[in-house]
């Protein structure tokens, strides 16, 4: 009568092993990892958004304190490393980020809300944000603050 077989020898795990690690080895260089950064622009600029948006809600929830209003600024020379949120009364740093190495950040370099939430500056201010061929502008308007951000 034949004995049955219950485990797997030494020798079967180690070959079964090494065809999982070979075919890793193949399959890792033709994963894309353009889709990260991409995603990573997206995140990016919706970040900026929200503390665009951030920046506007304090200059006018602080209106009766603080006459000068808020600003968001952004760090370093184009391309841009991050952003400041600034209290524009106080010059007190309220919130700083910086940008992951893959993203590229072009554009004007402040963004001072006054007290009524619109902009300090005429003419439309712009940010575009890019990662490996995906590129997303926001958009601020002056006179009203209203932020937007498209993909181009």
């Amino acid at each position: 009568m034949a004995k049955k077989r219950q485990a797997y020898s030494l020798t079967e795990l180690i070959i079964v092993v090494a065809f999982i690690g070979i075919f890793a080895a193949i399959a890792v260089p033709r994963l894309n990892f353009a889709i990260i950064s991409k995603n990573k622009a997206e995140t990016t600029a919706k970040k900026i958004v929200t503390d665009l948006r951030r920046t506007r809600r304090m200059a006018i929830s602080d209106a009766a304190n603080n006459t000068k209003g808020y600003e968001l600024n952004m760090t370093g020379s184009e391309p841009y490393t991050g952003y400041e949120i600034e209290n524009s009364d106080t010059d007190e740093i309220v919130d700083s980020r910086t940008f992951d190495s893959a993203i590229t950040c072009t554009g004007d370099n402040k963004f001072r809300f006054e007290p009524l939430g619109n902009l300090k500056d005429a003419g439309h201010k712009n940010l575009t944000v890019s990662a490996e061929g995906k590129i997303l502008t926001i958009t601020i308007v002056p006179a009203t603050g209203m932020i937007k951000c498209t993909e181009n």
